[in-house]
């Protein structure tokens, strides 16, 4: 068994060791100037925003915290709740308050007139249905207040903090806004949902005849005009989204857009006119395709930024830690992955995940990958480090053999001399290659014992 002077012995290298590493990384980073954020194009709207689907960078952004009302791209959120808490095949009956508290867009169903939830969607994303998105709302939330409580709930879990919701469809009331920003991190987590992305990818859609229009069939075609080749604004990326309007709101447009592997997520809020709203969204979109790129961090990471089978007695060969293989940052085309400055935040708590690596670049977050442990059943040490003393009497209580002690009676051994000569070897290592590389403004490597 360890003995208490051996435990802090190996507490003390630790703590050593991973001073060294910050220290080290922290002023080789300091060297290295941070570049600016490139400028994006002159739009004619006053409230816009694009973010990057997988890593939630926010691209460009003009007055993007502004909250507004925002009419129907409401609806982005009450599909994305629907989806989460219903199944396609459930019936929705339309009540007389669906039918008759509602004006605008719609499909004019009728009082106790029965649909799927499927039908309902599909009317709700695409013709902007809202006696739809008030039926919607009565059947996941038991009523339309219960319903407005999970749309904030939600949005709030989400992160949104200039929004606050009031109905399910955006017609025009004093407590019901949101911003650009919060309407791009709603529309990134609907885009997460597969049901959901078919629904805005959709063109048209045929509804059968109901109980209530039993010889009719409705027709819908989505809103969107991105989505038509031929029509003006036709745009090939284009993957969906939703429109928007009222007087007092003016013209608001979601659009998601996929290129080269990667997806955006543009939001114009409050525009002059319909024509504004694309031609925004359509030089935002290409400005931001033309200018940024998405990089695996797995493929494009130090082969050495983590130590996989540490050379040491008091460690357990094996694999220990993996990073996150679809992580990715998001940078501008003519920046290499090396110049995107990396901090490493530990996790001494969790039992998967031993820490994270975060990616920053032109003054805000490009990325980040998880790094969790594998291979394993050792307890976690504090510092992210296997205690084996603990590990042995595990092994013991186990009925596993234990770990090779020393014998009683035996002559003390000098291991933990030749251990301590050994790590003051690798600090004196480290210590001229900081040197080296803050000098030469290499990029700093920054080893992980997990």
């Amino acid at each position: 068994m360890i003995d208490r002077k051996k435990k802090k012995w190996i507490l003390a290298v630790c703590c050593t060791f991973i001073t060294v590493c910050s220290v080290f990384y922290e002023s080789a980073v300091r060297v290295k100037a941070e570049e600016a954020w490139p400028l994006g194009p002159e739009v004619q709207g006053e409230y816009a925003i694009v973010m990057e689907l997988e890593t939630g960078t926010v691209l460009y952004e003009k007055n993007a915290h502004t909250s507004l009302y925002p009419a129907s791209i409401t609806k982005i959120l009450t599909a994305l709740l629907a989806l989460e808490n219903s199944k396609m095949e459930d019936l929705v009956t339309f009540s007389y308050d669906s039918v008759h508290k509602t004006e605008g867009s719609g499909i004019w169903r009728d009082v106790d007139e029965v649909m799927t939830m499927e039908q309902c969607l599909y009317a709700l994303m695409l013709n902007s249905a809202n006696e739809c998105a008030y039926a919607i709302a009565e059947q996941i939330g038991g009523s339309l207040e219960g319903f407005v409580q999970m749309m904030n709930d939600r949005a709030a879990a989400l992160g949104c903090r200039d929004t606050h919701f009031n109905n399910p469809h955006g017609l025009t009331d004093e407590e019901h806004y949101t911003s650009c920003y919060d309407m791009a991190l709603i529309s990134r987590e609907a885009l997460k949902n597969n049901s959901f992305r078919q629904l805005v990818l959709t063109k048209r859609y045929e509804i059968p005849p109901t109980n209530k229009h039993p010889d009719e069939i409705t027709y819908l075609k989505n809103h969107h005009k991105m989505l038509f080749e031929g029509e003006e604004y036709y745009y090939t990326s284009c993957i969906g989204g939703k429109t928007g309007y009222t007087e007092a709101a003016g013209h608001s447009l979601v659009t998601f857009a996929e290129q080269d592997g990667m997806t955006l997520i543009c939001v114009v809020m409050k525009e002059e006119n319909a024509t504004v709203q694309y031609e925004d969204s359509i030089a935002l979109l290409q400005d931001c395709f033309e200018k940024y790129r998405t990089l695996p961090i797995a493929e494009n990471l130090d082969e050495d930024l983590l130590v996989r089978e540490p050379k040491n007695d008091f460690f357990r060969a094996g694999t220990f830690a993996d990073i996150d293989k679809n992580a990715k940052v998001v940078l501008p085309k003519e920046v290499p992955f090396s110049d995107a400055q990396m901090e490493v935040v530990l996790d001494a708590q969790s039992p998967e995940t031993a820490g994270v690596l975060q990616y920053s670049y032109g003054g805000r977050i490009v990325g980040q990958a998880s790094v969790k442990r594998i291979g394993t059943n050792v307890p976690v040490f504090p510092f992210g480090l296997n205690q084996i003393g603990e590990a042995q009497e595990e092994d013991k209580a186990d009925g596993k053999e234990p770990a090779k002690q020393q014998a009683e009676g035996e002559k003390p051994s000098k291991e933990p001399v030749s251990q301590q000569q050994e790590t003051k070897a690798i600090d004196q290592e480290n210590t001229e290659k900081g040197s080296e590389e803050k000098k030469f403004g290499v990029s700093p490597k920054i080893i992980l014992w997990i």
